[in-house]
């Protein structure tokens, strides 16, 4: 499944939301129309979406909300634990160690770590932030998979080098800066300046 594109998971993500909200108001099915309606989405869309993983639903009768809420968790692998460790622990890795959705869901924040001595030492929450010089073993010791880079953007290439050599399978990056993918080891940035600049553009040509 390396092939679906990032759009469709995104895609993927939202209708797990829209299934889980209408499970705690006690529905039990839902047709893709239906979904698409409430929710403002495309119902061919989700059809074509849901289609790349099998079948889910049944003509005229529509789809079983919980089992499949059940398979969305299994695909987006939100049905096994995922540990994060935080590199650069600043006001942004401060605030995505707080950030509920990182202790969610099979996500759990088991380690902080940073290259600033005054930084080391200090506990936030139930964590304590460890030097550099101990990712590898903040690694071992906590069985994290997920790195989570919020570095400066001059020190992002290294970090993610680190958290590779560490033996993290997948990094988010919140760096504003490109970063050379290793083999095996996905990143995905988030850039919310890109998304501003996005927004501004359609301010633009309102005008």
């Amino acid at each position: 499944m390396s092939d679906v594109s990032p759009l469709t998971l995104n895609r993927l993500s939202l209708y797990l939301r829209c299934l889980q909200d209408l499970a705690s108001q006690g529905v039990e099915r839902v047709s893709s129309k239906e979904l698409a309606e409430r929710y403002q989405l495309s119902a061919s869309q989700i059809r074509k979406d849901l289609a790349q993983f099998g079948e889910f639903g049944i003509r005229g009768v529509g789809y079983e909300i919980e089992h499949l809420r059940d398979r969305l968790r299994a695909l987006l692998g939100l049905d096994r634990r995922h540990g994060l460790v935080i590199l650069g622990v600043g006001s942004v890795g401060t605030a995505l160690a707080r950030f509920a959705g990182f202790n969610q869901d099979g996500y759990r924040v088991v380690g902080l770590v940073d290259s600033d001595p005054a930084k080391v030492g200090r506990r936030l929450g139930t964590l304590r932030v460890e030097p550099v010089a101990r990712l590898t073993a903040v690694v071992r010791e906590t069985g994290a998979t997920i790195g989570v880079l919020a570095v400066p953007a001059a020190a992002a290439q290294s970090s993610y080098d680190a958290l590779v050599a560490a033996g993290i399978g997948a990094v988010l990056n919140f760096a504003p800066t490109q970063i050379r993918e290793s083999r095996g080891v996905r990143i995905k940035t988030v850039d919310l300046r890109v998304d501003l600049e996005e927004l501004g553009f359609y301010l633009a040509q309102a005008t």
